[in-house]
Parts: C-alpha cells; sequence; structure tokens
C-alpha cells in the first residue's frame, strides 16, 4: 500500500473523526428507526443515509462565519454562494466527491488558521 501524500494527511486525519462521529450517529438513528435504502445507483439526499455529510455540514455550521468567507468558500468551490446555504443550511442537495474533500481540506485549514483564545489578564500582574 503506498503512503499518504503529505498534502493529504491532515485531510485524512479530519476525514477519520468525522466517520467515528458519523458512525456513532448511524448507529442511534438505527436504533431510532430503521434506515431505508432506495434503488441501486440512486443520488442520495442529505438525511439519515448520509452520517458522514451530517457530521461534515455540522462542523461547518458551528463555525464562526466572517463576512464574506462564504462568498470566497463559493468561489473556491466554483459554485454560486447560495449552493453553500444549500449544502449546509438548507441541506438540500450533497456537494459531489471534489467538492467534499475540498471542504475537508478548507475546513482542515480554517481551524488550524484560527487563533486559540487569549487569557485576559490584569494590568499589572505577571
Amino acid at each position: 500500500m503506498k503512503p499518504i501524500h503529505p498534502r493529504l494527511k491532515l485531510a485524512a486525519a479530519l476525514a477519520g473523526a468525522l466517520a467515528d462521529a458519523a458512525q456513532t450517529t448511524a448507529r442511534a438513528l438505527k436504533k431510532a428507526r430503521a434506515l431505508t435504502q432506495g434503488p441501486r445507483g440512486a443520488a442520495l439526499k442529505p438525511g439519515t443515509d448520509t452520517p458522514l455529510w451530517n457530521e461534515l455540514a455540522l462542523a461547518l455550521r458551528t463555525l464562526d462565519w466572517r463576512y464574506g468567507e462564504k462568498a470566497n468558500l463559493a468561489r473556491e468551490l466554483g459554485l454560486p454562494r447560495q449552493r453553500i446555504d444549500d449544502f449546509l443550511i438548507g441541506r438540500r442537495r450533497l456537494p459531489d466527491a471534489e467538492r467534499t474533500l475540498t471542504l475537508l481540506h478548507w475546513l482542515h485549514a480554517r481551524k488550524k488558521k484560527s487563533p486559540a483564545k487569549p487569557t485576559h489578564q490584569k494590568a499589572g500582574v505577571t
């Protein structure tokens, strides 16, 4: 087996964490109701049959979006900005594989770039 390219190691780690969370979610949903399968080869819709996407969308929805950030992400994905809302808020659509991987990479890079919250100290205290 070939080793993972260094640029993909971070995305692979994030995908592994999302997969673990998705398995937990899928088990809980399966207990709540039986999952129904559509016809073989049919396109998936967001919902109980897409636990990995649900976890990724939740991770993206809970971000603190800065002004214009969704528009920049949409440009990077080659989509209109409204499509980002369709994916995350409306949950009416699923992105294709390449855009999903790009979202994983973007999410990881954004979380890595965001600084830790500073601790507040009183003036004159060291």
